[in-house]
């Protein structure tokens, strides 16, 4: 087996420092691009990669970024990792990515961040405390909130317009005189649920309209279950807002058994816009998240350096609408 080249050899046949050779991969350092070709021919030659953990504790700089997400299930998160590894990658920076089964983030598994010395750390669905972001500040190690905000978390965010948006949705019912509206919630401590139920059940306050509520948790299963026994219990909606496309695609399953027929009989209105909204056994009419926007205003925030900040972004989406909806 062939061993593998150190960089002080590169930097030998280079006729550089070794510092030369680590700083000659970093796009934005000052080395001259006569030198940096130099290097960067002999690395090619010699097939040389540098090692990324020892070049951060030479430069301080991990290129590191890490992630922290709980809900697996939900497409869109895997859309969400997928566009920040691409994203990211365009900038040098890779991403180290933490799955917890907690609702709240743990000790044990902040530590891996630690040990690797991430530049920031970008939480999508878990909770953090309060506690856990003032000692990762401490630690210059700060936090970005993606898809979700938390008032009390001294921390960046940027999300959807989420209380614009179920007030968008709300109106559009409105609008076509809907007078039975059924509202199927997400989790309840989560602030994208929070918001979205907020705009869209205050909107139907305001006009003196009542709207049905089924508390659900974000998933297919319990979505459908639940529907289903709303439906067999005798009620007729003529329109459903499911608080993210998972929900309103169990609720949309639920309809179809009830041969309901789709959207004469029943609308149906999901959020996220995830890829499976739009196959063609769903065509479900969704509110379309900004996500490309999202997260290059995340990564603007990482590369603007000013992580310590309290800046909070809100980005409106729009209308996706398919068959779920008459448009009419």
């Amino acid at each position: 087996m062939r061993k593998k080249i150190s960089s002080e050899k590169i930097a030998e046949l280079a006729n550089v420092s070794q510092s030369t050779v680590s700083r000659a991969f970093d796009p934005k350092s000052s080395v001259s691009a006569k030198t940096r070709k130099k290097v960067l021919d002999v690395a090619n030659e010699f097939n040389y990669k540098p090692n990324a953990l020892a070049r951060g504790l030479i430069t301080n700089k991990s290129k590191l970024i890490g992630i922290a997400m709980k809900e697996k299930q939900n497409p869109f998160y895997y859309e969400v990792l997928s566009l920040f590894t691409q994203k990211l990658k365009e900038y040098g920076f890779s991403v180290l990515f933490v799955y917890t089964e907690n609702e709240q983030i743990q000790q044990e598994e902040i530590a891996k961040f630690w040990e690797y010395n991430v530049e920031a750390i970008i939480i999508t669905d878990a909770f953090l405390s309060s506690e856990m972001v003032k000692k990762l500040k401490n630690a210059n190690i700060p936090v970005i909130l993606f898809n979700r905000e938390d008032e009390d978390l001294q921390c960046n965010s940027v999300s959807s317009d989420n209380i614009y948006a179920s007030q968008s949705i709300a109106q559009y019912f409105y609008d076509k005189k809907f007078k039975k509206i059924l509202y199927v919630s997400g989790k309840k401590n989560t602030s994208t649920n929070r918001d979205r139920f907020y705009g869209f059940n205050s909107f139907f306050e305001q006009k003196n309209q009542k709207i049905d509520v089924i508390e659900s948790d974000f998933t297919f299963e319990s979505a459908y279950q639940l529907t289903l026994e709303y439906l067999k219990g005798g009620n007729h909606p003529n329109a459903i807002f499911g608080a993210n496309d998972i929900t309103a695609l169990g609720v949309l399953e639920a309809v179809k058994e009830m041969k309901l027929n789709i959207p004469d009989d029943v609308e149906i209105v999901g959020f996220d816009d995830i890829k499976m909204a739009s196959w063609p056994n769903n065509q479900l009419t969704t509110w379309s998240q900004p996500l490309e926007i999202m997260v290059n205003e995340t990564i603007k925030i990482l590369l603007e350096g000013n992580l310590l900040t309290n800046k909070r972004i809100k980005i409106k989406g729009d209308f996706k609408f398919r068959k779920t909806t008459s448009n009419k």
